[in-house]
């Protein structure tokens, strides 16, 4: 199989600074889009949630966009989206039991590059239903997202921050979404000759890309993680770079900071401290932890198989 990191390690370094910068919700604003017309049909459907589709909906939007979980890979966000679904008494009420999720969850444990491809490596190895679901699901998802995904351009101060940035920064582009899709948005709106590398899922998750692309290369003094999710915001501090939030709901506001003022504190080294604590702190009021339906007396999951 050949090494899908191959462009993070073959970077060549022009700059001092290194801005690597998350795409789905952060330099688009499609994560609405891509997440209520593209995974939650397509979840209700693989996995038949019918009779729950109001329930499932708002579980998927809790998980996927308004809380911390907002921007984490599909396949983790599928299991926990199934966690918080079946523990409502309403779900409960209505006969649905939850999916068996075991062997997804032990591949979710054991795969770094949590993608179609390494998906499809272990369906050939092990036959398992479950991974063969979860496949088709997925499938199904990017085939929806290559249909309706389009005309989304990028926030309005993110195509000019890139110009200021390419001018003192290498750009990277640092992303959970599959590759083919990222290629095709920042081609498509003509700002993919920014980033000295489009790296999505298939090359790891975002603590391994910024690892890759910062070793050997940058002081990581000199990097920063743009992100609209708190595992920017995590893969960032696993690298010791510096993290700048784009707010969820707003954008624009956050791009047009970055644009005005904070990439200048980032290259006069002025950034880190009490300001960055402050954006972050920010940022974190955005995304709450516990949906808005839950309560202490809900039930426990019925479960369609072993959890253990």
């Amino acid at each position: 199989m050949s090494d899908t990191t191959l462009p993070l390690r073959n970077l060549k370094k022009e700059h001092e600074y290194l801005v690597a910068i998350d795409s789905d919700g952060c330099a688009f604003d499609t994560m609405e889009i891509k997440h209520k017309e593209c995974f939650i049909p397509n979840f209700i459907n693989y996995w038949e949630m019918q009779a729950v589709s109001k329930f499932a909906r708002q579980a998927w939007e809790f998980v996927n966009l308004y809380s911390r979980w907002r921007g984490v890979n599909r396949f983790p966000a599928l299991v926990k989206t199934l966690d918080f679904l079946c523990e409502r008494e309403v779900v409960l009420e209505r006969g649905v039991r939850r999916p068996e999720t075991a062997p997804l969850e032990k591949w979710i444990e054991t795969e770094t590059k949590l993608g179609n491809p390494a998906l499809e490596n272990a369906v050939a190895q092990t036959r398992d239903h479950v991974l063969m679901k979860t496949l088709d699901w997925s499938k199904a998802v990017n085939e929806s997202v290559e249909e309706i995904v389009r005309g989304v351009p990028p926030f309005p101060y993110t195509r000019k921050s890139l110009e200021k940035i390419a001018e003192k920064a290498d750009i990277i582009v640092c992303s959970a979404t599959p590759g083919e899709a990222l290629i095709r948005e920042w081609e498509e709106h003509q700002i993919h000759e920014y980033p000295k590398v489009i790296a999505g899922q298939e090359m790891g998750n975002k603590k391994e890309i910024l690892e890759l692309a910062i070793q050997g290369r940058y002081d990581p003094d000199n990097v920063i993680m743009i992100g609209d999710a708190p595992g920017d915001m995590k893969a960032g501090r696993a690298n010791g770079v510096l993290f700048f939030p784009v707010n969820p709901s707003a954008e624009n506001e956050s791009w047009r900071r970055f644009y005005e003022e904070a990439f200048e504190r980032f290259l006069d080294g002025e950034y880190a401290g009490d300001y960055e604590a402050s954006l972050v702190a920010e940022f974190e009021r955005y995304l709450p932890e516990t949906p808005p339906w839950e309560t202490a007396s809900e039930p426990a999951c019925a479960t369609g198989g072993n959890r253990e």
